[in-house]
């Protein structure tokens, strides 16, 4: 597999921390067909979790946001990488940002135990559509 990469839109929401929120937003977003990119979730204090949404689908999570009442917040903007993984895979990545002056403030990554990795870049938006730009080319 080549590197691909491409910008994303997610939305982000904060819920209870209580057991089956995740379940139940997962839930109805596949009975509305909306297929996920990329999910986290992270604890935001000892009983609120934030869920952020890397949705394919950007109107069926509109409508699941609707439909249950969800408020989520965006869309806001990162970029998605996948590639095969070998040792240093993400160093010339990250040497076009730096090479240029953008400044990654977060960034999220995964291996899939086949050999290819999903990797998620943060960037503050006066510098999103640079990064693109010097990425994509």
């Amino acid at each position: 597999m080549a590197v691909k990469i491409r910008p994303v839109e997610y939305f982000y929401c904060v819920v209870k921390d209580r057991p089956g929120e995740a379940f139940h937003l997962l839930t109805h977003l596949a009975e509305e067909a909306v297929n996920l990119l990329a999910f986290n979730i992270i604890p935001l204090g000892p009983d609120t979790t934030q869920l952020t949404l890397f949705p394919e689908n950007v109107e069926g999570l509109t409508r699941v946001a609707e439909r249950t009442g969800l408020v989520i917040s965006g869309p806001q903007h990162a970029i998605m990488i996948q590639g095969d993984d070998e040792l240093g895979a993400l160093v010339p990545i990250h040497r076009k940002l730096y090479d240029a002056g953008i400044n990654v403030y977060a960034s999220n990554g995964v291996n899939d135990g086949c050999r290819c990795y999903g990797y998620v870049l943060y960037v503050r938006p006066d510098q999103f559509d640079q990064a693109v730009n010097v990425l994509i080319g």
